[in-house]
């Protein structure tokens, strides 16, 4: 089961509860709906963590769930899950994913219904179920700086950010929230045709081209359907309390929670519209145009969106140890890059050729880059042959940094030779011993037999990682996002290793990957484990992709210091060594 579906099911056990008796249930229903919405947004599929035994690290699950969860991942299912809802027939639950239908409105639709209206209507909620999957970073990114595009345009807006879970980063998004703050927003008012007044700012939202259809539009909220079922939603706040919407917007619920525990700590309580004194009755005293001034206010070091995931960023703004997290512009070199450099690969050759991909480095201002060609096929190569090729490789990239050295003025970067190499069932790898001669280092990773056990699939990364030239593991848990979940490995024996033999982990930036995950690269920065990052280019503009590996870092607390790609030229040959 994965994320989505998992959710969905503490969602049933909620509703069931609530069928049953609300008033008696009424901290069961909190607690499963609680836990629902952390899963649902959580950067590692639950599974993984399970198998990791950190269940404890997603917020709001607590013992009682912890263990239903357990006997889920272990047997398949849960006792105490069916006997709640044996009584329930499965297709109630199925229409609760249409709008405004409840478990006892599932029920009475199922008993008083005509069968072609219910049958018509479970179609219903299994189509909008498979067009509610979340989105992934970048298509959402793009889909809200459009928007974005769109709003700037009117003259009546003085600021305008993304909200929620894309503002904090993560790999997956929902639906699209944006806040804004008009100019002069006592001036903005007009009658519309509705009856009701609506600001300028948000009739012109709701002209937003692409729209396919306006949702709601009132005072201060609007929301779109745009193409795909993608829902935009616009908050319009006033510029004098913009950051105390910015930052309670952006989330996650649980940091908001812990902020407002820490808040009333200090006799203060806080929501979107401002900060008050406890208990005093009175209207909002403080309001912020910023979240720095209301973070500053609390006695609290800006926290960045990112690190607001209830992981313990309020404890660590208190004692002044919150990381110096790694920014894009610290990034020197992409480590994972497919060229069309043809050796006869196992998996897909890359599109751009090597002198497009070094073009377009110089642009990025990396120092060295490093060209990670699949390796040779290990069907219809003899050894011999695969040694020719990845010689031929190796020399067409020293006349590549020849004609670099020969042009010392232009600033063009050092190019490594490198393989990204597949790992056989026993952890071997697939080339002769002579091959490696030709390579600067390599990578390997994960291409199949996703199912072995913790133990078997761990021994088999540490074997491979053994290999004298082998220096990254790439892409490491090998999920694909919204498609499979990693596989099973002992997060401690292979951090152990990599910290005892120098091998580092790789941050890949493909957005259907974006692995390791957030969960992940926070031990490894807290054991010192390095790590390395790479967009897994094989078209030059996934170049450009750096930045959602960038963001992974972040989300796990890395700074400069715990990602080698952030070294000089000079420095990283040195670590080869």
């Amino acid at each position: 089961m994965n994320n989505t579906q998992i959710a969905e099911l503490l969602r049933n056990v909620a509703a069931s509860y609530q069928y049953k008796d609300p008033i008696k249930y009424k901290f069961q229903i909190i607690a499963y709906n609680r836990a629902a919405d952390s899963i649902e947004h959580a950067t590692s599929e639950l599974k993984d963590l399970w198998d990791d035994g950190k269940l404890d690290d997603v917020p709001s699950i607590g013992v009682s769930i912890a263990k239903h969860l357990d006997e889920l991942f272990r047997t398949g299912k849960s006792k105490h899950f069916e006997d709640l809802m044996k009584d329930i027939p499965k297709e109630a639950f199925i229409l609760m994913a249409l709008p405004k239908i409840g478990l006892k409105t599932a029920l009475r639709l199922i008993a008083q219904g005509k069968p072609d209206e219910v049958k018509r209507l479970l179609k219903d909620a299994e189509k909008l179920k498979a067009k509610n999957k979340r989105l992934l970073l970048p298509y959402a990114e793009n889909l809200a700086l459009e928007v974005i595009e769109w709003i700037k345009k009117s003259e009546y807006v003085e600021n305008v950010d993304v909200l929620g879970s894309l503002r904090r980063r993560s790999a997956t998004v929902g639906d699209i929230d944006i806040l804004a703050a008009p100019k002069n927003s006592k001036t903005q008012k007009i009658h519309t045709k509705g009856g009701y007044f609506n600001s300028k700012l948000i009739e012109h939202f709701t002209k937003y081209p692409k729209a396919q259809k306006i949702i709601e539009a009132g005072d201060t909220t609007a929301s779109l359907l745009l193409p795909n079922n993608v829902q935009v939603d616009l908050l319009v706040m006033d510029s004098e309390a913009y950051g105390n919407a910015l930052q309670h917007f952006t989330g996650s619920k649980f940091h908001n929670i812990a902020l407002r525990e820490h808040a009333k700590k200090l006799g203060y309580s806080l929501n979107e519209y401002g900060v008050k004194k406890a208990n005093s009755g009175q209207r909002i005293a403080n309001r912020f145009k910023t979240e720095e001034e209301l973070y500053e206010f609390l006695g609290l070091r800006y926290i960045e969106p990112e690190l607001r995931e209830d992981a313990g960023e309020i404890e660590s703004s208190l004692n002044n140890s919150l990381p110096n997290l790694v920014k894009l512009e610290d990034i020197k070199a992409d480590l994972q890059i497919h060229s069309n450099f043809d050796i006869e690969t196992s998996h897909d050759l890359g599109v751009s050729t090597m002198e497009e991909i070094i073009e377009k480095a110089s642009q990025l201002g990396y120092e060295y880059i490093a060209f990670t060609e699949h390796n040779p096929s290990k069907k219809g190569h003899t050894n011999q042959q695969k040694i020719n090729l990845i010689k031929q490789k190796s020399e067409a990239i020293e006349q590549l940094n020849y004609s670099r050295e020969s042009n010392s003025e232009k600033r063009i970067p050092k190019v490594f030779n490198s393989l990204e190499i597949d790992i056989n069932k026993d952890g071997s790898l697939p080339l002769p011993d002579k091959a490696f001669d030709f390579l600067d280092f390599t990578l390997v990773s994960i291409h199949g037999v996703f199912d072995l056990s913790r133990f078997d699939q761990t021994k088999r990364v540490i074997n491979a990682l053994s290999y004298p030239k082998v220096k990254i593991f790439a892409h490491p848990t090998a999920r694909k996002i919204n498609e499979r979940e990693g596989v099973e490995l002992d997060w401690e024996k292979i951090f152990d290793f990599c910290l005892k033999n120098n091998k580092w982990i790789e941050i890949n930036a493909d957005p259907m990957r974006l692995d390791l995950p957030d969960t992940l690269v926070r031990d490894a920065v807290k054991l010192g484990v390095k790590l390395t990052l790479g967009t897994d280019t094989h078209e030059v503009s996934m170049m450009n992709n750096m930045k959602y590996g960038v963001d992974v870092a972040r989300r796990g607390w890395a700074e400069k210091k715990n990602i080698i790609n952030t070294r000089s030229l000079k420095e990283f040959e040195e670590m080869l060594q």
